[in-house]
């Protein structure tokens, strides 16, 4: 099974949280609130998402926390590669994979595509589009050469 990491599961509803009302700056204790997550892991999350340019923070009596960018110009991609690193489903993601096996391996292009085609998918999808509440008509992406249904984000983990 191919899994995010529960890390990476509340930055996407902390991010789709804050897309919903992107004019609003909102602290570590509210949005840990607001969103039903444990504090400490809200505010580590936060710290990262600032870190890697996705989330402005802004001090004072009304600061918080806050989109750095519209989340239409936010992607799923931008946002997995903050909290998990490159999005790849082997580490023969480049020729510094650190696999000793990469020179004669005799499945590593097709790894590759395959690694495309996650990457481009997630790229196609905007956080805006996660944030959308109701059940708008799933999308087409295209994965590995073939259409397939992307499916809108469910709150309610």
């Amino acid at each position: 099974m191919i899994r995010i990491t529960k890390q990476t599961d509340y930055g996407i509803v902390l991010l789709t949280h804050l897309a919903a009302a992107p004019e609003r700056h909102v602290n570590a204790p509210e949005l840990a609130g607001e969103t039903h997550l444990p504090l400490p892991m809200v505010s580590k999350i936060l710290k990262l998402l600032v870190r890697e340019g996705l989330l402005a923070s802004h001090r004072g009596v009304k600061g918080g926390y806050s989109l750095s960018r519209p989340p239409e110009e936010i992607s799923m991609a931008e946002v997995v590669s903050a909290l998990e690193g490159p999005i790849a489903i082997t580490e023969c993601i480049d020729d510094e994979g650190g696999c000793s096996h990469a020179p004669v391996c005799p499945v590593r292009g097709r790894w590759h595509r395959i690694n495309t085609a996650l990457r481009d998918a997630l790229g196609g999808i905007s956080l805006a589009e996660m944030a959308e509440t109701g059940r708008p008509e799933p999308k087409l992406v295209t994965l590995g050469g073939r259409a397939a249904l992307g499916l809108p984000f469910r709150q309610g983990h």
